[in-house]
């Protein structure tokens, strides 16, 4: 049985904590219908919906009464109205597409590339084609991994649309067993470029903690301090921007757990978000940050996986490939470099 890796067992998927189009469903409960327990009394009002299908929903904080959201069909039933939001279906099957793609090493067994800003890795609610999995279909054509399932076949682990970077893809059933095996024991070698603001306290450390959709956005993931999952980042100081004190930095951070926006929250964990993150960028950078930042038009979280090594599995050679952050990045860290 084939193991699923953390990267992929965490999330449906990076991109899909933004969902897009919802249909929101309503049932309204009165006293006669309080007591049972909660998913049981809602069954007949989602008459669409399987038993299964309804607690899941519900488990994923898609429920919510009165405004209150609700994640445990256990619960009993109280009166009220219950709003009940179903993310869009996607296509069952993606459709190959001629995309280009920057590819770092091929093979029989499966592919590396490097990952463009702007593109998914596979078909979500919200991003239904131009995807990395739309361009391997045309690339590899029949000998894509459907391992992974029709939506995301091949794909052993992702990066965020917006994140740049390196990313392998399983070709055979074999590598897809084997790579998603080396993700989920750790066997990675990971590390990825970020331009963060402000700068952490030491020049370098480990940030452990557990990782989980946040209680108060399940759009968001969380730091939280019961329940989640661990999740381990090393960082190290690589540049300092500012004069007098420490406006911006970029940073190595290397994995050594693969959680859903496990970077991003844990920079922010530290109170140095990446610039530019949409989500987890809370509170504004210097004043010469945010001038840098609306000269550029840079508007995404400045992270780039630059470095991906594993253990070929099949041949057992050991493989490295690196990656140069892309032209805005670099664009971004000249600018800043040139503040003062």
């Amino acid at each position: 049985m084939t193991r699923i890796p953390e990267d992929l067992s965490d999330d449906i998927d990076d991109d899909s904590l933004d969902e897009g189009e919802i249909l929101s469903l309503t049932a309204t409960l009165g006293p006669e219908d309080t007591g049972d327990r909660l998913d049981r009394v809602l069954a007949p009002h989602f008459p669409d919906l399987s038993r299964a299908r309804l607690q899941a929903l519900i488990a994923e904080g898609r429920l919510s009464l009165n405004g209150a959201r609700i994640t445990d069909g256990k619960h009993k039933a109280h009166a009220g109205e219950y709003i009940l939001s179903i993310p869009a279906p996607i296509s069952a099957t993606p459709e190959p597409q001629n995309i280009p793609l920057d590819i770092l090493y091929e093979d029989a067994h499966l592919i590396v590339v490097n990952k463009a800003v702007g593109m998914a890795a596979h078909p979500a609610p919200g991003t239904r084609d131009g995807t990395l999995v739309n361009a391997l279909l045309y690339h590899c054509g029949d000998s894509l991994s459907g391992i992974g399932g029709v939506v995301r076949p091949g794909i052993v682990h992702r990066l965020d649309k917006d994140t740049s970077g390196i990313l392998v893809a399983a070709k055979s059933d074999v590598a897809h067993r084997a790579l998603s095996e080396l993700f989920a024991t750790h066997d990675i070698d990971r590390e990825y470029k970020a331009i963060v603001r402000g700068a952490p306290r030491y020049m370098s450390g480990t940030v452990t903690t557990q990782i989980g959709r946040s209680h108060h956005d399940r759009k968001k993931m969380a730091v939280l301090r019961a329940g989640g999952r661990q999740a381990i980042t090393h960082y190290r100081l690589e540049e300092v921007f500012g004069d007098d004190k420490p406006l911006a930095a970029l940073l190595a951070c290397r994995l050594e757990t693969g959680r859903t926006h496990q970077i991003r929250v844990h920079m922010a964990h530290l109170g140095c978000p990446c610039l530019g993150d949409p989500v987890y960028g809370s509170g504004a950078p210097a004043k010469a940050v945010q001038d840098v930042l609306k000269a550029l038009d840079f508007n995404r979280q400045a992270l780039h996986a630059g470095l991906l090594g594993f253990v070929h599995p099949i041949t057992g050679e050991k493989l490295k490939f690196r990656a140069n952050i892309p032209d805005d990045m670099q664009a971004l860290v000249e600018a800043l470099a040139d503040m003062y």
